[in-house]
Parts: structure tokens; sequence; C-alpha cells
């Protein structure tokens, strides 16, 4: 049975979580109608993912004798400068998403929910890979610079990181 606060913290990262797939959902709609297709099918893959995250809160609040809450969404920003600024508002995103995670396990702790502590331990290690990718991704673009050309393969590239990012998903389930 969860306690009362450790259901509220929950209900709130469900709301971040889903939050989290509307960002990355603005954003793939932004880079296809700049014909960005391969950032376009990354953000796509990572909206369906941060959905999954979001359910899988769900279940889990509801299983453990909660009531998970779906709650109203902020918009997210619709419009970005350049895919290079985008990019770096999503690292800073994924940071946000960790110290969220961060502060619901530190909760956990406190209400002595050894469980909940033990099912989070999935998600603090899928924030670290997040981040991870985020700041890669945003390395491999400050390298680029504004070279067109640059632009046109990191395009390319992240539709490669797709497939590979489906292979791997497919084989692990």
């Amino acid at each position: 049975m969860l306690s009362k606060k450790l259901e509220k913290a929950l209900n709130d990262q469900i709301q971040i979580e889903a939050e989290s797939s509307q960002v990355y959902l603005s954003m793939a709609s932004w880079a296809e109608v700049k014909g960005l297709e391969g950032i376009a099918g990354f953000m796509y893959g990572h909206s369906d993912e941060e959905r999954m995250h979001m359910l899988k809160l769900v279940k889990y609040v509801n299983e453990r004798g909660g009531h998970a809450k779906i709650s109203t969404l902020k918009a997210p920003k619709t419009d970005f400068v350049s895919f290079q600024k985008m990019f770096e508002e999503l690292y800073q995103h994924e940071i946000f998403v960790s110290n969220s995670i961060n502060e619901l396990v530190h909760v956990t702790l406190q209400e002595k929910d050894y469980a909940t502590h033990n099912f989070l331990q999935w998600y603090v290690a899928e924030q670290l890979e997040e981040e991870a990718l985020a700041r890669t991704v945003l390395d491999k673009i400050n390298l680029i610079g504004n070279d067109k050309g640059g632009l046109y393969l990191f395009d390319r590239d992240v539709q490669q990181i797709n497939v590979e990012s489906a292979a791997s998903n497919t084989a692990g389930e």
C-alpha cells in the first residue's frame, strides 16, 4: 500500500512523464516541418518512450493500491530558434526529469517504501541513459556548428540512432 505522500509524488511524476512525451512530440513536429526527417523520427520515438514511462508508473500506482491521476498538461513550446537550441533545451529537460526522479527516490526512503524504491531504480538507470544520449547528441551538434552539410549528415545519423535503438529495444523485450 502506498502512503498518500508517495502516491502524490508518483502522480506528480506521471504528469512529468506525460509532459515529457509532449515536449518530444512538439520537437518532432517542428523538426518534421523543417525537413529534418531523422531528427523528427528520433523525437517521435522518444515521445512514445516517454509515454510508456508514464504508463508504467500509472500501472504501478494502481497495482499498489493507489489511484493514478491523469491531469492537465502544460502545452510545450512549439517553435525553436534552431535545431541546436532545441537539443540544448531537450538536454536541460532531461536533467530536470532526472532531478525529479531523484527526489521521488528520496521520498521512497523517507516513507520506507523499499518496493517502490526498487521499482524506481529502472527510472534512475533510464535517466542516466537519456542524459548521456542527449549530451552526446548535443556534443555532435556543437561540432557541426552552422555547416549545412554537417546538418544533413547529422540528420541522417540521428535516423540511424533510431534504427539501432528500435532494434535493441526489440531484442530486449
